[in-house]
């Protein structure tokens, strides 16, 4: 048993004794690549970097620095990057490559597709500075589909890691693991509240936090978020609130997700990406076979992002405290009445 557990979440879940005191520990997710594609490098000689003119703020400048052999960089041709990629994979490389998220996988989606995973080549793809939390780089940079658009390409697998300790886990499982696969990642330093021993396996999603009344899945740095709501909804209502870490939006573990409807019989999905086509599209897919269930959705409701402070943008969005406890009761309140 985990003596630091918090109350109300799993003891096996071992998270940070920090994970609601506001002086928490805040990193950007993008800060975990960094540190787990040098750590990877050092076991493994195959792995290259693919860079699309953004060394530093995609974190590849400690990899360059140590390994510039193994470095390569392409230049703003992020259609060449995903291209050059799959050569590299098809002489038995193993390639990542970055840019910002709205940069590659978007504007380089059809060479993901085609050189990539039609190909089914080991190329990982590094989307950075997703989500509206990006802030004042505006709708232009906010890639807020891109966990859409890599969901519907055959064999590709999608992560979206909740902290900077769980990012670096992702990278590492990504190096070792065969077959495409796309990471996103954040910009804004968020809170770090998984630790070295949380358990993390692509495709097997996490439950952060045991409950009965409504099953949060959630993914990426929100996770962070709903955990808090529920933490204060047990207080303030005693609403007993499971929450799970779904960081593989693809393969959903389907298990744990039609497990947790047949536990609560109520769900809300967070996320800070458009609702259709991410993690709310995959688990609602999923239910309406296996156990269709009441669902409510936090996320993009079809609209572009503004400029702002991530603050303000998540607040403006609908993706803060606040409004996760609305669609939990509300999910509840669905529950009931059905």
């Amino acid at each position: 048993m985990n003596p630091f557990a918090p109350k109300g979440t799993r003891s096996d879940a071992k998270l940070s004794r920090k994970l609601y005191d506001k002086a928490i520990l805040l990193k950007p997710t993008r800060d975990g690549y960094g540190s787990g594609i040098v750590q990877a490098a050092e076991t493994n000689d195959r792995i290259v970097v693919l860079c699309a003119d953004l060394t530093e703020s995609t974190r590849n400048a400690a990899f360059k620095e140590r390994f510039p052999d193994r470095f390569v960089q392409i230049g703003v041709q992020e259609q060449l990057l995903a291209a050059t990629a799959a050569g590299f994979a098809l002489a038995g490389k193993i390639p990542f490559i970055n840019s910002y998220a709205i940069f590659c996988p978007g504007r380089a989606w059809e060479q993901v597709r085609t050189n990539i995973c039609l190909n089914d080549v080991n190329v990982k793809i590094v989307g950075n500075h997703a989500g509206v939390s990006v802030g004042p780089d505006g709708s232009t940079h906010q890639a807020l589909e891109d966990m859409a658009i890599m969901r519907v390409i055959p064999r590709m697998t999608v992560i979206a890691p909740c902290d900077a300790i769980e990012a670096q886990k992702a990278t590492l499982a990504a190096a070792m693991m065969k077959g495409p696969c796309y990471i996103r990642y954040a910009r804004e330093a968020t809170p770090v509240f998984t630790t070295d021993k949380t358990p993390f396996r692509i495709g097997k999603a996490e439950t952060f936090r045991d409950g009965t009344d409504v099953a949060v899945i959630a993914c990426g740095p929100l996770v962070h978020t709903a955990l808090l709501a529920a933490e204060e909804l047990r207080k303030e209502e005693r609403l007993d609130v499971m929450v799970i870490n779904c960081h593989t939006v693809k393969p959903l573990d389907a298990k744990t997700v039609a497990k947790a409807a047949e536990t609560c019989g109520a769900i809300v999905t967070v996320e800070e990406h458009q609702i259709a086509g991410g993690l709310g599209g995959a688990v609602a897919e999923c239910l309406a076979s296996k156990r269709p269930t009441p669902m409510e959705f936090i996320g993009i409701h079809d609209r572009f992002g503004e400029s702002g402070t991530p603050k303000e943008l998540i607040e403006r969005f609908g993706m803060d405290v606040a409004a996760i406890k609305k669609a939990i009761r509300d999910a509840v309140a669905r529950k009931s009445s059905t």
